[in-house]
């Protein structure tokens, strides 16, 4: 693997330790609903995902795409999916495999770098669930590629993209509600860093993220055969960026046509 995706694997496994929201497990809540077939989870940061776009799961072959954390492969295993999970972190999957355990789920674990799924066959799931995730991989398309090989047809594939124009501003600053343009696009830690700031990043356990462009992010959805049926979109929850980006994420429901 590079070294950026071992790094991101390192940065994962320590934001387990801090609780960030996408690591933190699901509530008692979310899993008494989905053992009545209600998921309620997320792509995207906020925005809760429409039923429509998970219905009829049961008995469905889905791949948890970078989606460790023991939330949603836990949750649509209790709706009743075959649910294999995929994510680089090891602590990340281990969240998933101890809350598999309490709730006497059987989930298949794999830990592997996104851009390359060539473990698993042609046509192996009916539907691919990928949370905000393509900003932390350099080359997007491949990881479209992969999934619409291994996805049967008609099968759906759920992702959420992080809007490029986010990577523009200091991130330091946005945090404090203050917007400053500093970087060109598209961005990435690896070139758009010097070099000692980024070492002093990966220090602090940050994850080397990529901006991409949108070309890449939504053509590359069509481009690979997939038809965009759907979308929605989230807030960053930051005050200042949601007030003059609403958009910040991009949620898309695509089909295998």
């Amino acid at each position: 693997m590079d070294t950026y995706v071992e790094q991101n694997a390192q940065a994962w496994d320590w934001e387990v330790g801090r609780r960030n929201i996408w690591t933190d497990g699901c509530t008692q809540e979310q899993i008494e609903k989905a053992r009545k077939g209600e998921l309620d989870m997320v792509l995207s940061p906020f925005k809760k995902v429409p039923s429509s776009w998970v219905a009829d799961i049961k008995g469905k072959r889905v791949l948890a795409l970078a989606s460790g954390g023991g939330q949603q492969a836990v949750l649509l295993s209790l709706a009743g999916a075959e649910v294999t999970v995929f994510d680089i972190s090891r602590k990340q999957l281990a969240q998933d495999a101890s809350f598999a355990e309490k709730l006497g789920l059987s989930l298949t674990l794999v830990r592997g770098d996104m851009r390359d799924l060539s473990c698993f066959d042609d046509a192996a799931f009916d539907m691919i669930f990928n949370p905000t995730s393509s900003c932390f991989i350099d080359d997007v398309k491949a990881m479209y590629r992969h999934c619409y090989r291994i996805l049967k047809k008609g099968g759906s594939f759920l992702t959420s993209i992080t809007n490029p124009v986010l990577y523009m501003f200091d991130e330091k600053r946005a945090m404090k509600n203050k917007l400053r343009v500093k970087y060109t696009l598209p961005y990435s830690d690896l070139t758009s860093l010097g070099s000692k700031e980024l070492q002093k990043r990966m220090k602090q356990h940050d994850t080397v993220e990529f901006s991409h462009t949108l070309e890449d992010l939504l053509g590359g959805v069509t481009d690979c055969g997939f038809c965009i049926t759907d979308l929605y979109t989230d807030t960053a929850g930051c005050m200042m960026m949601d007030s003059f980006i609403h958009d910040c994420y991009i949620a898309i429901r695509a089909r295998k046509t």
